[in-house]
């Protein structure tokens, strides 16, 4: 045909916009929380060479958007009650670069059509792996215990391992710094009014209901008894790209850890 093999093979992979908005309304639909940003980063792991800017043009222009931006609902705060701080916040100026050094957890509400329930979640600092929870149509210290016990009995723990929280009643509950003093764990506790020293599981209770809740639209018990174990298991921990670690999944920044130690 009178062209060379090299020009025939570039004009052959190129992709239109059509094969782009293909691809990125597939992660969309598999991570709607993603921006433009990560949706870059995964579709470079999928073996596809694109830079952002076009990214986001081509969210723009065919109007994919992320479901942050689709819901911008404002979080319930309840009331938590705080009589003084009994443990001092020990992360504070701490790196944590090992797993099973630190975990931090707090709770959160998912509403439903009738009501709420609760979800209590434990997290790695190390990793962002998501290594307990538990759901309860109470608040109580049971609810965090039970988390606790599904954490304990998937991992193990460094010694004098740091289990960071806020200073809500039920993690000051004697039952709970009982539970907590019985594995060896260092109490630590975020200054009151300061959610922010608490990011990583607040972190991760933003992504649940913007990439998840409110995108599946949660409406009944049973749609968070079959629906939320998937996304924390198969989604957060297995697959979601994280910024902070250098764009991979929890559990394979955890893979890479463990391979570098070996």
């Amino acid at each position: 045909m009178g062209i060379s093999r090299s020009s025939y093979y570039y004009q052959s992979q190129k992709s239109t916009d059509l094969d782009w908005k293909k691809r990125i309304e597939k992660i969309n639909e598999s991570f709607p929380g993603y921006g433009y940003r990560r949706i870059e980063k995964q579709l470079r792991i999928d073996g596809y060479i694109i830079n952002h800017k076009k990214v986001l043009r081509l969210m723009k222009k065919f109007e994919i958007e992320s479901s942050h931006m689709r819901k911008k609902n404002q979080f319930q705060v309840y009331k938590k009650f705080n009589d003084g701080r009994p443990f001092e916040n020990l992360l504070k100026d701490v790196e944590i670069t090992d797993i099973g050094e630190a975990w931090a957890t707090d709770i959160t509400y998912i509403k439903l059509n009738n009501g709420f329930v609760y979800l209590a979640a434990i997290i790695d600092i190390c990793s962002r792996v998501i290594v307990g929870w538990a759901i309860s149509k109470k608040m109580d210290y049971v609810l965090c215990i039970n988390a606790l016990d599904s954490a304990l009995s998937r991992r193990e723990i460094k010694k004098d391992c740091i289990h960071h929280s806020d200073q809500g009643s039920q993690y000051r509950s004697d039952e709970y710094v009982k539970y907590l003093k019985e594995y060896g764990f260092r109490i630590s506790m975020s200054d009151k009014g300061s959610p922010t020293q608490n990011a990583y599981i607040e972190s991760f209770f933003k992504t649940l209901k913007y990439e998840e809740i409110y995108f599946r639209q949660y409406k009944t018990i049973q749609d968070v008894m079959k629906k939320l174990p998937k996304f924390i298991e198969e989604v957060y921990n297995a697959k979601r790209l994280h910024s902070s670690l250098s764009y991979k999944s929890p559990l394979a920044y955890e893979k890479e850890l463990t391979d570098r130690a070996s």
